[in-house]
C-alpha cells in the first residue's frame, strides 16, 4: 500500500474502537490464509477511509466515469458562472484527431452529473483563457500544426516571410500557395494567410514613403528528402501572380531543412457564452500563439503573453491586450518582454503591476526569462525578487494566492527541471508582495518531489495540493497519490486523503460551488514502470470532498444580491448569522498545464445586523477584485462553508 496505509495504521492506533472491529479479524485471517493478506489489507484500508472519523479528518475522493461517447481529453477546464464546467480538449494531444479536424469541448454539470458536447470551431488545444467581466470565457490561441520529431521529417520546411509593397490593397492567400526560388525549388504554405495593405506616409513636400506589410507563414517543400533542403537565402515568387502583383507580393526565406519541427500556434480567438453555451468568434490576436498565458487586468482587459508562433518559434516578447468592449486585440510594443511559455503572471494590488512567480510550463531556454519578479507595465520595467529555493526546478510548478488576496502573499508548489528532466522538488516557498523588500521564504516540504501539482484554493482559505508525478509525465509510474492541505495562516501542511487516479501533465482541478473539488485529466507517457507501453489519456473524473463537509451542519445563504459594485456593501440573508465567522468571494478557476491565473479569494468585511442579515463590504480596488463573477461563501465558526451564491462584481 502507499503512504495512506501507513497513515491509516496511525489513525487506527488513535481509535481503539476501530482496532477492535477491523484490526483483530484482519490479523486472524492473515495468519490462517497468507495469500489473503493483500486482499484483507485493501479491505481494511477501504473500511477505514469510509469511516466517519477518517473522512472528518482527511476528506474523501470519489471517482466519476462518464459514458464513453462523452469522454474528452481534459486539456483545459473552467468553472462557468452557471455552475457548469467547460472542459476543452480541442484535438486533445491526439494527432489523429487533429488530422481529422475533430475538435471537442464538453459541458459537465457536477450538480446533476449530466454532460453534453458543444461545437468547437478551432483546435483550442494548448490555448490560453481568461474570464471577462460579463462572465464570458475568452479563449485565444491553439494548434496550427503538431510537432514532427527528428528523423520523422520527410519534407524540408521553414518560415517564409511574405511581404506586400502595395499600399492600396491587401490580399488573402489560400492553403497551398506556392513559392518558387530563383533556382526553381518550390515550397507550399501549410495554412491560409492574409496580407494587409502596405503603409504609405506622405510628407509635406509631397514625397511618399511606403513600408511593406508582412506576415510569416510555414512552408514545406513539394518534394521529399534532401532535394528540398536549401541553406541559401532567397526571394521567392508567388505562383499565379502577374504584372504589378508579382512585384508587390513576394516571399523571403533563409534556409529550409529536415530538422525537428515544433508545434505551431494560431491567432484565433473566441468568447464562450455560458448562457447560450456556445463559442462566439472575436478578433484574432496579432500573433499566433501556442501555450500562451492570458492574464486578466484590473480594468477588465486581458494581456496575452508568450507562446510558440506560427512557425514553432517561441515569441521573443511580443505581447498584446484584448478589450472586451471592442472584441479586438491591440499589440503593445511598449510591453515587449520575453517569458517562457505559460508564465504564471498575476495582477497585484498595485495598478499596472504584475507578479511573475517563476512558474511556467513547456518551452523556452533554461537560462532566459525565468527569474521571478515584478513587471511594471507603466514603463515595462522588471524588478527581480530573491530567495526562491530550487530556482532551476520551477517548470511545471503550481502558483496560487496564499490566503485572501488582500494579504498579497503567494505560494509556489513543487516543479521540475526544464524540458524532459527527471528532476523534481518538494519545495514550497511563500512571498509577501507587500513586504519592504519582497523575497521568497521557505514553506513546508511536500511529502514527495512533485511536478504538475493541482493547486486549488478552498473557501476556508486552505489550499488543496493533489496529483502530479515525480518524473516527467509520470515516467516510471511515478504518479503521486498523496494529497495535502496547506494552511496559509500557519504556513503548514497536513495530509489529506489519497486519490486513486494518477494525474500529471494535462490535468486540472477546480473548486465547485458546493465546496468540493473536481479534478480531471492526466496524460502520462507510459503505463508501466519500465516505460515500454504507451499510456492512454485519463478520462475518469474525481471529486474531492474536503473534511469540512463531514462536520456539523452547513450554514445557508437564503438570499443575496445578484450583483454588487466595487466598494459596495451587500445584504446577505442567512438563518445562521450568529455563527458565521467569515465571508469570502472566490473567483472561479480557468486551469490548464498547472496554470490557473484566475484563482483568488477575497475577504469581505462583515457586520452582523440586528435584523439577522449580514452586511458584507467589498474592497474598492479593481486590482484586488477584478470585475466579473465570483462565488460567495459563508464559513461558520466550525470552519464549515455554505453552498456558494454567484455574485457579479461590477
Amino acid at each position: 500500500m502507499r503512504r495512506l496505509l501507513r497513515s491509516s495504521l496511525a489513525a487506527i492506533k488513535r481509535r481503539g474502537r476501530i482496532i477492535m472491529i477491523i484490526l483483530v479479524p484482519t490479523v486472524l485471517i492473515a495468519v490462517n490464509v497468507p495469500p489473503a493478506i493483500g486482499f484483507v489489507a485493501e479491505m481494511r484500508h477501504q473500511q477505514l477511509i469510509d469511516s466517519p472519523e477518517y473522512k472528518a479528518e482527511f476528506g474523501r475522493w470519489d471517482v466519476v466515469e462518464l459514458p464513453e461517447d462523452l469522454q474528452v481529453n481534459a486539456i483545459h477546464a473552467a468553472l462557468l458562472p452557471t455552475g457548469k464546467v467547460l472542459i476543452i480538449a480541442g484535438s486533445g494531444n491526439d494527432r489523429a484527431q487533429f488530422d481529422a479536424g475533430t475538435f471537442r469541448s464538453l459541458l459537465y454539470d457536477p450538480a446533476t452529473g449530466s454532460a453534453r458536447l458543444v461545437m468547437t470551431p478551432a483546435d483550442m488545444f494548448c490555448a490560453g483563457h481568461a474570464f471577462l467581466p460579463d462572465g464570458n470565457l475568452l479563449v485565444a490561441g491553439g494548434t496550427q500544426r503538431y510537432e514532427v520529431l527528428d528523423g520523422d521529417v520527410t519534407r524540408a520546411g521553414g518560415a517564409m516571410r511574405v511581404k506586400n509593397e502595395f499600399p492600396d490593397a491587401g490580399r488573402d492567400f489560400p492553403v497551398g500557395t506556392e513559392f518558387v526560388a530563383p533556382d526553381g525549388k518550390a515550397y507550399r504554405a501549410t495554412n491560409a494567410f492574409s496580407l494587409p495593405p502596405a503603409e504609405k506616409l506622405v510628407a509635406r513636400d509631397g514625397s511618399a514613403t511606403v513600408t511593406a506589410s508582412e506576415t510569416v507563414v510555414w512552408v514545406e517543400s513539394e518534394v521529399e528528402g534532401a532535394p528540398g533542403v536549401t541553406a541559401d537565402p532567397a526571394q521567392y515568387a508567388i505562383t499565379g501572380l502577374e504584372g504589378a502583383d508579382a512585384e508587390n507580393f513576394y516571399g523571403l526565406a533563409e534556409d529550409m531543412d529536415l530538422e525537428k519541427q515544433d508545434y505551431q500556434g494560431i491567432a484565433d480567438s473566441f468568447e464562450f457564452d455560458p448562457i447560450a453555451e456556445e463559442y462566439v468568434r472575436v478578433g484574432d490576436m496579432a500573433h499566433k500563439r501556442w501555450y500562451p498565458s492570458l492574464t486578466p487586468l484590473s480594468d477588465g482587459t486581458v494581456l496575452s503573453v508568450s507562446g510558440l508562433d506560427g512557425t514553432g518559434e517561441i515569441l521573443p516578447g511580443q505581447n498584446e491586450v484584448y478589450d472586451p468592449a471592442t472584441k479586438a486585440w491591440t499589440e503593445r510594443p511598449d510591453l515587449f518582454r520575453y517569458f517562457p511559455t505559460y508564465p504564471a503572471l498575476f495582477q497585484t494590488a498595485r495598478p499596472g503591476e504584475l507578479f511573475f512567480t517563476g512558474s511556467s510550463t513547456g518551452y523556452g531556454p533554461a537560462e532566459e526569462g525565468r527569474t521571478p519578479g515584478f513587471w511594471r507595465l507603466e514603463d515595462n520595467s522588471f524588478e527581480p525578487v530573491p530567495g526562491l529555493r530550487d530556482p532551476d526546478m520551477m517548470e511545471t510548478s503550481g502558483s496560487v494566492w496564499a490566503g485572501p488576496v488582500q494579504d498579497q502573499r503567494m505560494l509556489v508548489v513543487g516543479g521540475g527541471g526544464v524540458g524532459e528532466s527527471p528532476l523534481s522538488t518538494t519545495r514550497t516557498d511563500v512571498i509577501d508582495l507587500d513586504a519592504e523588500q519582497p523575497a521568497y521564504t521557505p514553506g513546508p516540504d511536500l511529502p514527495e518531489p512533485t511536478r504538475y501539482p493541482n493547486v486549488v484554493t478552498l473557501p476556508t482559505d486552505e489550499i488543496l495540493i493533489a496529483g502530479g508525478s515525480r518524473d516527467y509525465r509520470g515516467k516510471g509510474q511515478s504518479h503521486i497519490f498523496e494529497a495535502s492541505l496547506y494552511t496559509p495562516s500557519s504556513n503548514t501542511l497536513r495530509p489529506a486523503a489519497e486519490s486513486s487516479v494518477g494525474r500529471d501533465y494535462h490535468s486540472a482541478g477546480v473548486l465547485l460551488p458546493n465546496g468540493q473539488v473536481l479534478v480531471m485529466g492526466g496524460d502520462a507517457l507510459f503505463s508501466d514502470v519500465l516505460n515500454t507501453r504507451d499510456a492512454e489519456f485519463e478520462h475518469r473524473l474525481e471529486i474531492y470532498t474536503p473534511p469540512y463537509l463531514f462536520g456539523g451542519p452547513r450554514p445557508e445563504i437564503t438570499d443575496a444580491p445578484a450583483a454588487v459594485e466595487l466598494g459596495g456593501t451587500m445584504a446577505v440573508a442567512t438563518p445562521d448569522a450568529q455563527r458565521i465567522d467569515r465571508a469570502r468571494l472566490v473567483r472561479p478557476s480557468a486551469a490548464t498545464h498547472v496554470t490557473d491565473l484566475e484563482q483568488r479569494t477575497v475577504a469581505l468585511e462583515m457586520e452582523k445586523r440586528p435584523d439577522g442579515t449580514l452586511g458584507l463590504a467589498l474592497p474598492g480596488e479593481a486590482t484586488l477584485v477584478p470585475p466579473g463573477y465570483y462565488m460567495l461563501f459563508l464559513v461558520d465558526d466550525q470552519g464549515t462553508p455554505s453552498v456558494a451564491r454567484w455574485v457579479q462584481v461590477t
